[in-house]
């Protein structure tokens, strides 16, 4: 099993960072879109993870294509780890907040969305309820977990497969 899982995923890390970036940022955006979840402060924080892991990825998948560059690939495989270990922080600060476990940012209120003509007049009129996202609420649970929830896990598990990926392509490189 150990095998197969460094054959399909580890040799190719870069491709699978890549791909594990965008399906996080297609997900968190199918929950706004489909679900109705409005991201707060600390969910577009984690998104931004997403996008600079996956900048990251494409940038060493391309650069390492060349000859010259194939020994800097465990660099970029450093680089994600420590990318996905800051999503990790984030997302285990964003559950701590959701959990009470401790206060989450003073600021934390995500964006109200699309706001239409009809709910302009109603925000005048004083009868809209506009509440934007509160990082300390978790929205959505599965199996006890929210989304920030599971987010460290995955980012965990990225880590883990960026750290294998390095060590793997440094001991080639050596």
């Amino acid at each position: 099993m150990i095998k197969l899982v460094r054959a399909l995923v580890v040799d190719r890390w870069m491709f699978w960072a890549l791909f594990s970036s965008a399906a996080m940022l297609a997900i968190a955006h199918a929950f706004e879109t489909f679900g109705g979840y409005e991201p707060c402060m600390l969910c577009l924080r984690q998104r931004e993870v997403y996008w600079v892991a996956g900048t990251v990825s494409l940038a060493g998948a391309l650069a390492t294509r060349m000859p010259s560059m194939a020994r800097f690939r465990w660099m970029f495989d450093a680089a994600l780890a420590l990318i996905f270990a800051v999503g990790v922080g984030v997302a285990l600060y964003h559950t701590g907040a959701e959990w009470k476990w401790w206060p989450g940012p003073s600021t934390c209120a995500g964006s109200v969305g699309t706001i239409s003509i009809d709910s302009l007049a109603a925000i005048a009129d004083g009868t809209a309820k506009v509440r934007p996202p509160a990082c300390d609420e978790a929205s959505w649970r599965f199996l006890g977990l929210s989304m920030a929830g599971w987010n460290v896990l995955i980012s965990l598990k990225l880590v883990v497969y960026s750290i294998w990926a390095a060590v793997a392509d440094r001991g080639r490189r050596a």
